[in-house]
């Protein structure tokens, strides 16, 4: 046998990545990651959590997650924290709250402390996602645990709507009536839920982690999760699905990839419409033209004036519906708890300090997020940071339209995305191993694929 002259061996840390074998999980690094699933599961199942009952189980389980994980530091004898770059402006954030309280500069102190506790619970899935959930093992777990989740979930909501006796669970009377769905209030908050999961088994159908049958049910699980949003009726959930859509077909023909993964986003939405139509359901479509602002952008103007007033460190989160009252320019017989606009309600609750810290924190998370992602056809870190991104904005959208990250639910999903999406792969974080080399040249040349990882090639 031959061996060419032109083979290349190539020894960077990319190969050495690519081929130090994944290594198996512990016990505890397990327990960690499903009790991880498993309590962002249960905030959803719980009516969004919502409910006192539900945030104290929220915030328990988030404390319990946290006492396995510095246990699991303390047996491991490795006490260190990555360098993640969302852990500083969430911090900082922290400090403005405790600020608030401290300096007595809540409109409502006792809620601005409620809110502080449940803000520590976010910090925590954010911390466990980021420290946790970095191999690739264990983001294989937590892919897949959570398209198992959505696809159910998807089927549950669908048929509760076939079904509905206008309970939920077909058993639960809610405290305030709404438009229903899934175990939401707020079809609304359904969606931006569904919007946070799609991407997961999205990005793994367009890639190629996955083949064969486990690929085509993996695509099927994406069209039956999405067809959901628009069954909900949600106008910003839809919109903010094609957002998420366009920005995957962005980020794909951006770095010259194969036309066929960007058509792949053409391709769901082709196939969710046909399923619309299929149940009869295609006048959903009909609401995105009735996109009239109505009363949320007099809310959002009236925020505006509450904001002037506090300027700086904002009236104290969570004191909102107890302000605005007082700001109201309309009449109405209906208690505004919220300000259907998560940006807005930041700037009157924080002020100026907090929404800088909101947007540094943003800046980071695509900053760190996008070269992560770059990988994700081939591996599971990269393609679980896509899918979070992707998650991220899509919420990020909607949120203009509606508080989302106002329920217990959602925000936690939220944080445990950007965690996930920002951190550094475990491998990289590593000290690379060079790979031998064959005298001066190779049985096989590499180059590089089009996700930024590296391929095997024959040389001929």
């Amino acid at each position: 046998m031959r061996i060419s002259s032109y083979a290349i061996v190539d020894t960077t840390e990319s190969i050495d990545v690519e081929l130090r074998p994944t290594r198996e999980l512990g016990i505890l690094q397990r327990v960690l990651v499903l009790g991880f699933c498993a309590l962002l599961i249960f905030a959803v199942l719980a009516f969004g959590a919502v409910d006192e009952w539900a945030t104290f189980v929220l915030e328990a389980g988030a404390a319990l997650l946290f006492l396995v994980w510095a246990g699991e530091k303390f047996v491991s004898k490795k006490i260190e924290l990555s360098k993640n770059p969302l852990y500083l402006p969430a911090f900082l954030f922290f400090g403005l709250i405790v600020a608030q309280i401290t300096l007595r500069r809540s409109a409502y102190g006792y809620v601005t402390k409620y809110e502080a506790l449940q803000y520590v619970s976010y910090g925590i899935v954010l911390l466990i996602g980021a420290e946790s959930v970095r191999e690739e093992g264990a983001r294989k777990i937590f892919a897949l645990v959570m398209i198992a989740f959505g696809a159910f979930y998807a089927f549950f909501a669908l048929a509760q709507q076939l079904t509905s006796n206008g309970k939920i669970f077909w058993v639960h009377s809610p405290q305030f009536h709404g438009s229903i769905y899934g175990s939401y209030v707020n079809h609304n908050h359904y969606a931006g839920l569904m919007e946070m999961l799609v991407p997961i088994p999205f990005v793994l159908s367009m890639g190629h982690l996955l083949r064969g049958g486990k690929r085509a049910l993996v695509g099927f699980c994406t069209v039956l999760m999405a067809s959901t949003i628009f069954l909900s009726g949600s106008r910003g959930g839809m919109l903010a699905f094609v957002l998420e859509m366009v920005f995957f077909a962005a980020l794909t023909l951006g770095k010259k990839q194969s036309p066929r993964r960007a058509l792949g986003s053409v391709a769901v939405c082709v196939l969710i419409l046909a399923l619309l139509v299929f149940l009869g359901k295609g006048q959903v479509v009909g609401r995105l033209g009735d996109l009239s602002p109505g009363i949320r952008l007099d809310i959002s103007r009236d925020s505006l004036r509450m904001f002037f007033k506090r300027p700086i460190g904002g009236w104290g989160l969570g004191t909102f519906p107890t302000v605005y009252p007082s700001y109201r320019s309309f009449y109405t017989n209906l208690f505004v708890n919220e300000a259907h606009n998560d940006y807005a309600q930041l700037l009157v609750e924080t002020g100026l300090v907090g929404f800088g810290l909101m947007l540094w924190f943003l800046v980071r998370l695509y900053r760190h997020g996008l070269p992560t992602s770059r990988r994700w056809e081939f591996k599971w870190d990269g393609a679980v940071s896509l899918a979070g991104l992707l998650g991220c904005t899509g919420i990020l959208l909607h949120s203009f339209v509606d508080f989302n990250l106002q329920i217990p639910a959602n925000a936690a999903m939220f944080y445990a995305l950007c965690g996930l999406a920002a951190s550094r792969p475990l491998a990289e974080s590593s000290i690379p191993r060079r790979s031998p080399a064959i005298g001066k040249a190779g049985i096989g040349g590499r180059t590089p694929s089009d996700s930024g990882g590296w391929l095997a090639r024959p040389h001929n």
